[in-house]
């Protein structure tokens, strides 16, 4: 199972856009309820780092970047960084109900 994990740093001014585009992003995966898909998305303490984690069962491609939603968050994104943001393949192992 694919797990990617990524890490944003936001301009501060831009912090509520950006909770506001999130929260956008969940309600349409809670109305489309895509199978074989987890994802996550949290704020550090800092108040300005994100980590987003999404994993995928085997052979399913990921439904999110095809989300309106999410394709509008990533416009934001455009203005919103602080700094590139980074990406790291994660390897599960071990998990309990997360994965």
């Amino acid at each position: 199972m694919p797990t990617l994990m990524a890490r944003s740093k936001i301009k501060a001014e831009h912090v509520a856009e950006l909770d506001a585009a999130i929260n956008a992003v969940f309600k349409a995966l809670d109305q489309r309820q895509p199978a074989g898909v987890r994802y996550a998305l949290c704020r550090l303490a800092d108040g300005v780092t994100y980590v987003v984690v999404v994993s995928l069962d085997e052979g399913i491609e990921n439904p999110i970047p095809a989300l309106a939603e999410y394709q509008k968050l990533q416009e934001g994104l455009k203005t919103w960084l602080a700094e590139q943001p980074s990406t790291d393949q994660l390897t599960v192992v071990g998990s309990y109900r997360l994965f």
